[in-house]
């Protein structure tokens, strides 16, 4: 009996189409060789009113499985552009992409200012 497209088992038996050596082209999406297409959803994402304990567990469990990935940077600058506003991407949380962008944002205003300063300099000399 043929099992749907959407089954666990089928994309689980889906083969990383990544060659070792190789850089992916531009046909082949980073998300197609991510370790987490075999796992659970409900691992990366919190199911409503889960307790702290639970959540804290289930994050961890996550990130576990991000570290072993091989596209985890890519899916955790994915995350980081969308930007993703739920769920463990890239072995970083909801709140630990938004830190990560109010950084982000700091640099560049620093980066910003650090320019305009050298810029009036050589205007001036």
């Amino acid at each position: 009996m043929l099992q749907p497209p959407h089954s666990p088992l089928q994309v689980a038996a889906v083969p990383a189409r990544r060659v070792p050596g190789r850089d992916r082209d531009q046909d082949d999406p980073w998300h197609t060789d991510a370790v987490c297409r075999r796992d659970e959803a409900g691992l990366f994402f919190a199911p409503s009113k889960e307790p702290t304990a639970a959540r804290l567990s289930r994050e961890e469990a996550a990130k576990r499985v991000c570290a072993r990935c091989p596209v985890m940077v890519e899916c955790r600058e994915h995350a980081l552009l969308q930007p993703e506003p739920y769920g463990v991407w890239g072995g970083l949380t909801a709140a630990e992409r938004r830190v990560v962008l109010a950084r982000r944002r700091r640099r560049d205003v620093e980066l910003q200012k650090t320019v305009r300063g050298a810029d009036r300099i050589a205007q001036a000399g």
